[in-house]
């Protein structure tokens, strides 16, 4: 192709007209619209809440219950709803939650009740050496351990009913023997009546060569925490354990794993007593001195040798008191689910 010819360059005008400043005003007010808009979405959306990922995550969680519960076939768009008639308030009925519980040892729905609420459950002065003062302690804190366990074991579907009491200055007999038995001072919860079973002398002073609480640690709380750990039984028995460790140990066919069995039912009390004492903590009260003094308790009472091991060694005595202080929820218990070594 041909060269283009030159032209002279046009000049332009160095300023704007009327229309040319309108609209650059119009177009500067749309952008801060725009930016408003964008930075109100922007501000609204980094003020709503998020849902982290917990920090500590349990080794064990109990297995959830799967919902029965089925969905409505989907309606095709041909089809057209069938008009329900409509129903007074009074013909409304609203059919009962069912709630499934599971009453195997492992995955047991107590294990759903997580923490035990906090409750006001005052000790006083009392003195674990005068029967009366011990006794109304004992009742009275029975009351609370009622208040603590009994909507927890509620809500997962258990009829709970709270237990009785025997308490004997001395020496008595009951639905499952003597109290306390020869030798001992320990008292015992008895589930054919669902009765705790004690002897506040024995539990105090020792019976025979059998040292007693009081002898270990003189505050109160020591023997309250052993009242727990028997409320801990009946527990166990109103959630169906006792009932699947009764079965287990019958089908067991040697001595050491029906001991073995034992030391589990054993320790999860201690674990669920834990708990209990860790509800009434501030009320009580148990000051950080006095649980120190509870940890060194757990770790002086428990199997020694030359007797049938059936209750765990202090150590795991201590530990599974410990675990139900500390870790304060009802799976956390589950000694069932633990390693051998933690209920030897």
């Amino acid at each position: 192709m041909p060269p283009r010819q030159w032209q002279p360059p046009q000049r332009r005008k160095s300023g704007m007209g009327v229309i040319g400043v309108l609209g650059a005003v119009f177009g500067s007010l749309a952008a801060l619209f725009v930016l408003i808009v964008v930075g109100a979405a922007l501000l609204k959306s980094s003020s709503r809440s998020e849902t982290t990922t917990p920090i500590a995550v349990p080794t064990y969680e109990p297995t959830p219950e799967r919902s029965r519960a089925t969905r409505p076939p989907a309606r095709r768009p041909s089809e057209q709803p069938t008009r329900q008639p409509t129903r007074t308030p009074e013909e409304t009925v609203t059919p009962p939650a069912q709630v499934q519980v599971n009453r195997s040892l492992k995955n047991n729905s107590l294990y759903r009740a997580g923490t035990l609420p906090r409750i006001t459950c005052r000790a006083g002065n009392a003195s674990i050496f005068s029967h009366s003062q011990l006794k109304a302690l004992i009742l009275k804190t029975g009351k609370c351990m009622d208040k603590a366990w009994g909507p927890a074991l509620e809500k997962q579907g258990f009829d709970f009913r709270p237990p009785g009491y025997a308490i004997a200055s001395g020496r008595g007999r009951g639905a499952c023997g003597d109290y306390p038995s020869a030798g001992s001072m320990v008292p015992y919860y008895c589930p054919r009546n669902s009765t705790i079973y004690a002897s506040t002398s024995a539990m105090a002073r020792g019976n025979g060569n059998a040292r007693g609480y009081g002898q270990i640690i003189s505050w109160h709380g020591g023997i309250i925490s052993m009242m727990a750990h028997e409320y801990g039984h009946h527990v166990q028995n109103v959630t169906g354990l006792m009932d699947s460790w009764w079965d287990s140990t019958l089908a067991s066919s040697s001595q050491s794993g029906k001991l073995g069995l034992s030391r589990r039912l054993e320790l999860q009390a201690t674990c669920l007593g834990g708990m209990w004492m860790r509800s009434v903590a501030a009320s009580y009260p148990v000051t950080t001195s006095l649980r120190s003094r509870l940890y060194w308790f757990y770790g002086q009472v428990g199997d020694y040798p030359g007797y049938p091991r059936d209750h765990g060694t202090p150590a795991n005595n201590n530990r599974w008191f410990r675990q139900g202080w500390e870790k304060s929820k009802a799976y956390q218990c589950n000694t069932w689910m633990a390693p051998s070594s933690t209920v030897s």
